[in-house]
């Protein structure tokens, strides 16, 4: 029973991210998601969206890589995306540190498999990670367009800065990240998010 008694002390563990509250709100706005309940949509939106993967994209491997790749947040928590270069840097090593723990209470083969799914979501080097990295971005882009701009508004984020992470998008999948800069324009037209800075600028200067 030792095997099924670090399986169970595993999923016992990963219970508490359901605790780890993110910067995205619902999309009733009623309050922030967790953690958990943004894995479990990634998992959802690769069911439903695996059509726009590269050709001959496992997406069994997909959802098991959006499972998995938030579990770090138990030990490391959640870092708001368009927090600064330091604070990510931080949490890159705490996350390592994080991801180290909490695979080791599995048996060793478990371990070894799993956390060689959660570096290669990491590292995006196969297209399948490219992909969950992509339905990863492309979520809170959905959560603040549906709630009139959510946490944009809230952080003062301009277009440009959400744009720079749609290339992310775009690298695990084209039609994906078209569909995003069509959503960012329209956040901009209906004045959900903010002009990009230089374009801002150049309004500030006009007679």
């Amino acid at each position: 029973m030792e095997r099924m008694d670090q399986q169970l002390r595993f999923l016992k563990e990963i219970d508490r991210l359901k605790s780890v509250l993110r910067q995205s709100p619902l999309l009733d706005s009623s309050r922030r998601e967790n953690s958990a309940e943004h894995s479990w949509h990634l998992a959802m939106m690769a069911v439903t969206l695996g059509e726009y993967a590269p050709r001959g994209t496992n997406m069994g491997h997909v959802i098991t890589m959006v499972l998995l790749h938030d579990i770090v947040e138990i030990d490391a928590g959640d870092t708001f995306l368009y927090a600064a270069d330091a604070a990510h840097a931080r949490a890159h090593q705490a996350e390592h540190a994080a991801a180290d723990r909490i695979f080791a209470l599995l048996p060793a083969d478990q371990a070894g498999r799993l956390r060689a799914v959660w570096d290669e979501f990491e590292e995006r080097r196969t297209p399948a990670a490219r992909f969950a990295r992509a339905l990863d971005r492309l979520q809170p882009v959905l959560a603040n367009y549906h709630t009139d701009g959510g946490t944009w508004r809230a952080h003062g984020v301009t277009a440009d800065q959400v744009l720079d992470k749609v290339r992310l998008i775009e690298d695990g999948s084209p039609a994906l990240g078209g569909y995003a800069r069509e959503l960012i324009a329209a956040a901009i037209e209906k004045g959900f998010l903010a002009p990009c800075r230089q374009d801002r600028q150049g309004a500030d200067r006009t007679p």
